[in-house]
């Protein structure tokens, strides 16, 4: 039987999600989309006559199918031929990564770290995890949302900035001095880590129970049914290559892990991973300049 998520919620994520404000609600427009999505019976043309009503959102969904970061040959001009061209889900994943990134703006986490930083990281993480499903699980269609789930795999954090501002800065500075797991310093600090409080962000956002998932056990995939392991574990992995990397905001993985003893899972040679490992400051710049406003 699969784990539950957060089975035993601590009391302190309860008392965060009524002090998190504007990030506790998606835009409506989003909510609808993955609404929609999740509902079997909706067509291209339900979710066409969803996002034909945020202009904006139409536009940045354009300019991320019609970036280098796709690659479709010949420009997509319409909304509708984006929906024909790549499906109902992976349109989903994009207008929500097109729509978060409006929440890693704002004051600093702390003296050395924005939530910028934070936001680089995880289209870090966002971009390699879509590289390392491509190779991991050929021919399978979920290569978007392994994209998605590297992007929001660091909600919690974004949570406990809102939530609890000088306790985080606390654990940042404890974690970037004494080299402890930085989720052990949450727990100690704030009585609870990032993990849990975005799952419970998604949560609140009715996100599907897979990705909740992730958010939730990707520091600690060796809980989780095998059913459930292969894409955290993905995530897992790109987590960690991205903090070594230096990359964003490097703390919350453990970054003594060597990679190379985790590809294995994954099915991806040393040879290969190295390759894509190269080409991910590029991959990054082109993905941050393309979802970010």
């Amino acid at each position: 039987m699969a784990t539950e998520i957060l089975t035993e919620i601590p009391p302190v994520v309860h008392k965060a999600m009524t002090r998190i404000g504007d990030i506790a609600t998606l835009p409506e427009v989003t909510v609808k989309i993955i609404n929609l999505v999740e509902d079997p019976r909706s067509t291209a043309r339900d979710l066409h006559e969803v996002i034909k009503t945020d202009p904006a959102l139409s536009a940045r969904l354009l300019k991320v199918v019609n970036s280098a970061f796709y690659g479709l040959p010949g420009q997509v001009a319409t909304v509708d031929r984006a929906i024909v061209l790549l499906g109902l889900s992976t349109v989903k994943n994009i207008a929500i990564a097109a729509s978060i990134g409006r929440l890693f703006t704002g004051a600093r986490l702390s003296e050395s770290y924005t939530a910028r930083d934070v936001w680089r990281h995880s289209v870090g993480v966002a971009v390699l995890s879509r590289q390392l499903y491509k190779h991991a699980f050929p021919g399978q269609p979920d290569a978007d949302e392994a994209f998605l789930a590297g992007l929001i795999h660091d909600l919690g954090l974004l949570v406990e900035r809102q939530a609890f501002p000088d306790e985080l800065v606390q654990v940042i500075d404890r974690a970037t001095t004494s080299g402890e797991s930085f989720c052990d310093i949450e727990e100690e600090v704030l009585g609870a880590n990032h993990q849990q409080f975005g799952s419970a962000l998604a949560g609140k956002w009715k996100f599907p129970p897979r990705l909740r998932t992730i958010l939730g056990y990707h520091h600690g995939v060796d809980v989780l049914a095998p059913e459930h392991r292969p894409m955290t574990n993905l995530i897992h992995v790109a987590d960690i290559a991205v903090a070594q990397a230096e990359i964003g905001f490097p703390l919350t993985a453990d970054r003594s892990v060597a990679v190379e003893e985790l590809l294995p899972s994954l099915n991806i040679s040393a040879e290969l991973f190295a390759e894509i490992r190269e080409a991910l400051p590029d991959y990054v710049e082109s993905a941050e300049a393309t979802l970010t406003e």
